[in-house]
């Protein structure tokens, strides 16, 4: 499984779901970086990495929006999460 490093400079939440109305389970810290289990549609956000409705499952129940995620892309990096 690839690691992924944050944005620079930016905390992420990291929600239950894929979107902002999804429960926060915690925060990440500056310069960190994330595994990228799966990835998932879910709720647009604009961020340092562009505007996506991408979410990186980075474990189960905890996601984050690739568009604070510096994966190299603005697509799929990951398999489709399933359901």
């Amino acid at each position: 499984m690839a690691y992924y490093p944050l944005a620079p400079g930016h905390q992420v939440n990291v929600r239950s779901g894929p979107s902002t109305d999804s429960g926060l389970v915690k925060v990440l810290p500056q310069g960190s970086s994330v595994p990228i289990r799966c990835q998932t549609r879910g709720e647009t956000v604009s961020g340092p990495c562009g505007t996506t409705d991408v979410w990186d499952c980075i474990a189960p129940g905890q996601y984050v929006s690739d568009a604070y995620v510096k994966t190299g892309s603005t697509g799929y990096v990951a398999e489709r999460c399933a359901g």
